[in-house]
């Protein structure tokens, strides 16, 4: 909708996505990742493979966070397959406006926390009302370095401007 340096103001359609618990947002190694890796693999009562697509989704607190992957725009909700983990869940996120603030670096709750504050700060500056819980998504291999890592923080936000 809009762009203003690394701000940026979307719209996006109902995005389908499976999602498992995780212990914390911090990095998936409590075996979040690969619950959904497997599922993605074929760990489905369908046996399908299904691509990977980017960005994983980290959302909630620390006490109750959860990891999801984006199925592709050809899945809807009730054609994904079942899963055969109990700790997997597909689920709709409505479509809606989101502002968004794309940042760099490794993945960790000081780079998030001020990331949101810079994004919370635009949103007031921009007279934009904040009507969700933060969604950080990471792009890049745990592998790519920190400095060159794609990285973004959420925030719906209603229709207007």
């Amino acid at each position: 909708v809009r762009s203003v340096g690394k701000f940026e103001l979307r719209d996006y359609p109902a995005l389908t996505v499976v999602e498992t618990p995780t212990r914390s947002r911090s990095s998936g190694a409590d075996g979040s990742f690969y619950r959904l890796f497997r599922f993605i693999t074929g760990g489905n009562e369908a046996r399908q493979k299904i691509a990977m697509t980017t960005p994983v989704f980290m959302s909630g607190s620390d006490s109750n966070a959860t990891m999801a992957f984006v199925m592709p725009a050809k899945l809807k909700a009730e054609t994904v397959p079942k899963p055969t983990d109990g700790a997997v869940a597909v689920r709709e996120l409505p479509a809606g406006r989101f502002a968004v603030l794309r940042f760099s670096g490794g993945q960790s709750v000081q780079s998030e926390a001020e990331s949101l504050q810079r994004l919370k700060d635009w949103m007031a500056a921009e007279g934009l009302s904040v009507s969700s819980s933060p969604v950080y998504g990471y792009f890049d291999p745990p592998w790519t370095p920190a400095f060159l890592r794609r990285n973004e923080v959420m925030l719906r936000t209603e229709a207007g401007r």
